[in-house]
């Protein structure tokens, strides 16, 4: 794969990077600022970017609205947005978009490398890769309660590991239940949340997030 790294901290952009070619995959680009990563993106057109929220100058979130901005040009640039903070306006925009692969990790929750590559390679491949506490941020607002006071607390076990880009066997080992109970929970949960069920663990996952942020 090809890949642009975007972070300021330059031990852990450059253990990023080594992490990654160890793997076999090359980084075509590093940036060091918002305004550097847009350059990057837009011009190397990577097969996933790795962007932190927080960058130079004003270290808000210029990695995180550079993201969006390269998405804007390139509809389905796939993004991974490693970062210590959780920008709930911004990333719900990331992932609410429905155009190809993003994912939301927090730095400190990234504990070995084959969870950080893994991660990348099913973000390049259209997915999502999310972190728990990120989903549990933007699950949090009053508007989203709102929308999910409907269901049942099982409903909403599933709908988080959902959002976390697990599959329903996946979701099923985790919370001890047979395939055909996780099937029935989630056509309950879509029901109740007026979306249309597929067979896209990718598009169901955008779809809520997308439900969930539309007021």
């Amino acid at each position: 794969m090809r890949i642009v790294v975007a972070e300021d901290l330059y031990l852990l952009r450059d253990g990023m990077v080594r992490l990654i070619e160890a793997y076999g995959h090359q980084v075509v680009a590093t940036a060091t600022t918002g305004p550097e990563t847009l350059d990057a993106l837009l011009t190397w057109r990577p097969d996933v970017a790795v962007v932190d929220v927080r960058m130079p100058p004003t270290q808000s979130d210029e990695g995180l609205r550079a993201a969006l901005a390269a998405r804007r040009e390139v509809p389905g640039l796939p993004v991974l947005i490693l970062s210590q903070y959780v920008e709930q306006l911004y990333a719900r925009e990331l992932l609410a978009d429905g155009a190809g692969g993003v994912g939301y990790l927090l730095k400190e929750s990234v504990f070995n490398a084959d969870q950080f590559t893994d991660a990348l390679e099913r973000v390049a491949g259209g997915g999502t890769a999310m972190d728990a506490a990120v989903i549990s941020k933007l699950l949090s607002s009053g508007s989203s309660n709102r929308r999910l006071g409907g269901l049942s607390e099982r409903e909403h076990s599933v709908l988080s590991l959902m959002a976390e880009g697990l599959s329903n066997q996946a979701i099923g080992r985790r919370l001890f239940l047979s395939d055909s109970a996780i099937s029935k929970y989630t056509t309950s949960l879509f029901g109740k949340l007026g979306i249309t069920d597929d067979d896209s663990g990718n598009r169901r996952v955008l779809a809520v997030l997308a439900y969930l942020n539309n007021p």
